[in-house]
């Protein structure tokens, strides 16, 4: 395996490094029922997406 002929200093390190930090989950308002959904998924409540029905919930009563 080869090696670095310069050693990589830390503030080059971190710069590459920036990326790579945890993106906080944006959180919206389902269109249909108003609860909290993450951005880009079905609606854990009643199963709709952009409007249109995506999963078929069961209904209990």
């Amino acid at each position: 395996m080869a090696h670095p002929k310069r050693r990589i200093s830390k503030q080059r390190r971190n710069k590459r490094r920036t990326h790579d930090k945890i993106v906080p989950k944006v959180i919206a308002k389902c269109s249909n029922c108003g609860a909290a959904v993450q951005y880009h998924t079905v609606c854990p409540v009643c199963g709709y997406y952009r409007g249109k029905l995506a999963i078929e919930k069961a209904v209990v009563a």
